[in-house]
């Protein structure tokens, strides 16, 4: 890198921030880069045209009326039809689908031509636990001496922590995979360093060549006139934005307000807890619930980014709850809103977690699953705070600012330059 203006070529795939989460951190990315005084051009699969401000970018489309495309297509037919998935046949043969060979040919054939002279880096993304991305990068050794490939989740599924236990078709074959990346790779970016550290232990590769870069904040403008009805600005609002997946248990927080009402009647006026995210397996419960406790909110299904955003940046609380699990090396992607709403954060979670080493061990905000109790106290103690002092009712943490900062991730990688030049 030689300056600050230094080219940056990012590979990803979705950035529709409607359509999934993954796509609102590579933009976070895309702009912190731009933010940074970095010159950054994408190529994404999103397979429609995105418009990302004064930066340039290209939809990759995918390939069609090839092998691996009418493979895919034949299976998705038999799969409509038979219901009979032999994607599971092909994973296990070859360690992927006929879809992801295709779409990682396609990006392959966008990005081939392009003289990877002109960059200082080139940067992959993905989304989920496909790699398509990098996938196509392998293809090109002559990029490998500038290629940052960026790992969000641990990979293949079965190195998650416990108490996941899928492990997918072709998992050998996808383990060789990903350790080619991590030998072939300049450098390896995580989001998290427990999570470094959890891959660590399965790739050795990535001790030397790893970098902690946290998803970055990037404060959008909060717009009140966006906020949903069922969004009540005047009242004591307990708010959890996102999937609940299939460990992220919401009893703990619901049965700590359940309680938290109870003692405190009063609330029943000017409190509200809120889940807004896609249907879950919880989805029986939680409409169980929502009929016993009035004050409870279920939303219908996924809700518009940028109401998303401006609730965790009007509510009271935002709640992050992480799967129940002895460890938790993620960085939730919201963690940056919710710093950045300066609003109280209450994290249910295991006792090893990356949001519990960046909030510190003295926060005092913390909780575990089983810690029903302590949590209704908390949402007590929060909510007097709220009636008698609201203007009281904040995060407060620069530190936790500057480290999800643009100065500090281009710190990072001002410091490579240095150490590479």
């Amino acid at each position: 890198m030689s300056n600050t203006s230094s080219k940056i070529l990012i590979i990803t795939e979705s950035l529709d921030v409607n359509a999934n989460s993954a796509a609102k951190g590579r933009l976070a990315f895309i702009h912190s880069f731009k933010a940074a005084g970095f010159n950054p051009e994408v190529y994404h699969f999103t397979q429609k045209n995105i418009e990302i401000d004064n930066v340039k970018n290209t939809a990759i489309h995918e390939s069609k009326f090839n092998l691996m495309y009418l493979l895919s297509r034949l299976h998705r037919l038999i799969h409509r039809w038979l219901k009979l998935d032999i994607g599971n046949i092909s994973s296990s043969v070859f360690g992927f689908s006929f879809g992801f060979f295709n779409d990682r040919n396609s990006i392959y054939k966008a990005i081939k031509h392009i003289d990877i002279n002109h960059y200082n880096m080139v940067w992959t993304f993905s989304q989920g636990s496909s790699f398509r991305s990098h996938a196509a990068l392998l293809k090109l050794p002559e990029w490998h001496n500038k290629w940052f490939a960026f790992v969000h989740d641990p990979y293949p599924h079965h190195l998650y922590p416990r108490p996941y236990n899928y492990i997918e078709y072709g998992y050998k074959k996808k383990r060789y995979f990903f350790m080619d990346i991590t030998k072939k790779a300049y450098k390896v970016v995580f989001p998290s360093l427990l999570l470094k550290e959890w891959m660590e232990s399965y790739y050795v590769e990535i001790k030397d060549k790893s970098l902690i870069i946290p998803h970055p904040l990037v404060i959008n403008k909060t717009q009140p006139e966006n906020i949903p009805e069922y969004f009540d600005l005047n009242k004591f609002n307990i708010l959890h934005a996102g999937n609940l997946l299939n460990l992220r248990d919401p009893a703990p927080l619901i049965e700590a307000y359940k309680q938290f009402l109870n003692i405190n009647p009063e609330a029943k006026q000017d409190s509200a807890l809120l889940f807004i995210g896609k249907k879950s397996v919880f989805q029986e419960y939680l409409n169980k619930m929502q009929n016993e406790i009035p004050q409870l909110y279920i939303s219908n299904g996924y809700e518009d980014f940028g109401k998303v955003y401006n609730m965790q940046q009007q509510t009271s609380i935002n709640v992050i709850l992480e799967a129940k699990s002895e460890i938790s090396p993620f960085l939730p992607g919201k963690f940056p809103h919710c710093v950045a709403a300066n609003k109280p954060i209450v994290l249910i979670g295991p006792y090893y977690s990356e949001c519990k080493r960046l909030l510190g061990k003295d926060y005092p905000y913390l909780i575990d699953f089983n810690e029903v109790d302590k949590l209704s106290n908390v949402i007590a103690d929060l909510y007097k705070v709220w009636k008698n002092k609201p203007n009281n009712l904040k995060l407060n943490r620069p530190d936790l600012l500057h480290y999800l900062s643009v100065d500090y991730s281009k710190s990072i990688l001002l410091n490579e330059k240095k150490g590479n030049s």
